[in-house]
């Protein structure tokens, strides 16, 4: 399955979750009310229930089971894609986890040594969260931003000190992720980490949520930064050195994590930003996630 969220109406801020039918989106509002099903109308509230009626287990034996004319009478009540304004999945999980580094190729760009015997990680509030086209708001206090194209894993089941080999089986799907970094503060002293993260506008995710099934060579996905309409760096799922199933044992072995908890698994590449960009996550085979950029007086250019 292929979920998100629409915003229906930008002067009300009224968002709703949406499954994806091929290139049309189809509110559940509407999914409620021509099947005749009771699923929460927000994603977030969709994945806080266990399994059972009215959960993502349970949607996803629906959607896997639907009849052809099923799926072409949902079809005909959905919204094309082109026409749809996407917002953040949800704006309020638990945790964000970011990890820092994951691609070698990446240390070597910031002059940093590769961690090798666990992750560099960090967390981020919830006040970072932006959607697909919302503006990054660069801070007052860095001349130096980067945007950083990742993709995060999303938790769908709590879970606690699990196994590498069972993580996977916790995981309610992948979104693509813009995680921000006010460089220059960073590179003062490296306890400045918190800081730097989580400026306001400092993570952007979406549009949408791609359960497992969906990604069978999850190892093979590429994941790129684009600027301005141009790649700048990109690189494979396998070349981390920290995969997504290890990310999630080991921080499990960390806290609890919950449904909704977010782990954005690191940037192959970072990109410096300035007023005016265009800055992307592009990974394959999902929707591309786009914002603009906009600057103080004193940092635009």
């Amino acid at each position: 399955m292929r979920l998100a969220t629409l915003r229906l109406d930008a002067s009300s801020g009224v968002e709703e979750a949406a499954i994806r039918i091929d290139d049309r989106m189809l509110p559940f509002r509407v999914l409620n009310d021509t099947l005749a099903t009771h699923f929460a109308t927000d994603l977030f509230s969709l994945l806080q229930l266990p399994a059972g009626e009215g959960s993502m287990t349970a949607l996803h034996a629906l959607w896997t089971s639907l009849s052809e004319a099923n799926r072409e009478q949902l079809w005909s009540r959905a919204t094309p894609i082109d026409q749809c304004r996407f917002g953040p999945l949800y704006r309020h999980p638990r945790k964000i986890w970011g990890i820092g580094l994951n691609y070698r190729e990446h240390a070597g760009d910031l002059h940093e040594q590769v961690p090798t015997e666990e992750p560099a990680s960090f967390m981020k509030a919830d006040t970072t969260i932006i959607g697909p086209g919302d503006a990054i708001q660069l801070p007052r206090q860095s001349q130096r931003t980067t945007a950083e194209a990742e993709i995060a894993v999303v938790i769908g089941r709590t879970c606690r000190n699990v196994s590498i080999d069972e993580a996977l089986d916790y995981v309610a799907g992948f979104t693509p992720v813009i995680d921000m970094t006010a460089e220059d503060i960073l590179e003062k002293n490296p306890r400045f980490l918190t800081r730097s993260k989580n400026f306001d506008t400092f993570f952007s995710f979406g549009p949408e949520l791609v359960t497992p099934d969906e990604l069978p060579n999850l190892h093979q996905t590429r994941v790129a930064t684009w600027k301005n309409g141009a790649p700048h760096r990109d690189n494979v799922i396998a070349n981390m050195t920290f995969l997504p199933a290890f990310l999630v044992a080991f921080h499990s072995q960390v806290m609890t994590l919950l449904p909704g908890d977010i782990l954005s698994t690191g940037t192959p590449g970072a990109v410096v930003i300035r007023d005016g960009d265009i800055a992307e996550c592009r990974i394959e085979g999902f929707l591309p996630l786009t914002n603009p950029v906009r600057g103080w007086e004193g940092n635009e250019a």
